[in-house]
């Protein structure tokens, strides 16, 4: 068969070997499958300067084990008392303003797990259901006319 140059494009190295014996791979060595071993073998063993120099603490533990391991174990959303207002509905604060009856304001449904006492109080009185709150987030609401529920 004849050579092409435009088919064999990419390949001009190979085609220009063929006839010769060890194809450029040398007659000593000679080209075999996978001389050093397939994948990561040899880390540890005849790899090794490669594996230290260009992955430095590959191999080995670091650190204590932690059989239960929870790492959101201390997520608790916090909410300043200033912005406690903005969660009610404009339609249920029209509904309590002036009568006895107050809001209610469930901020662990919202997301919330804790109210902490930044910002000026709220001017309305408010029920607000909570999982913890802090010194002067209860003093603020409190001196509002409002309430502080503890939830579970």
């Amino acid at each position: 068969m004849t050579y092409r140059a435009k088919a064999n494009k990419g390949n001009n190295h190979k085609r220009k070997l063929r006839g010769s014996v060890s194809s450029g791979h040398g007659r000593v060595g000679k080209h075999r499958k996978h001389p050093g071993g397939r994948g990561k073998a040899g880390g540890q063993h005849h790899h090794r300067m490669h594996f230290d120099k260009y992955h430095p603490g590959y191999f080995g533990k670091v650190g204590m084990r932690v059989f239960h391991l929870e790492k959101n174990h201390r997520w608790q959303p916090a909410i300043n008392v200033g912005r406690i207002l903005s969660l009610v509905p404009m339609a249920m604060l029209k509904k309590c303003k002036g009568k006895e009856e107050m809001p209610v304001i469930n901020l662990v449904r919202l997301g919330y797990l804790k109210v902490v006492g930044k910002g000026q109080p709220p001017a309305q009185p408010l029920i607000v259901k909570c999982r913890s709150f802090s010194q002067g987030a209860e003093e603020k609401i409190r001196k509002a006319g409002g309430a502080c529920v503890l939830v579970p």
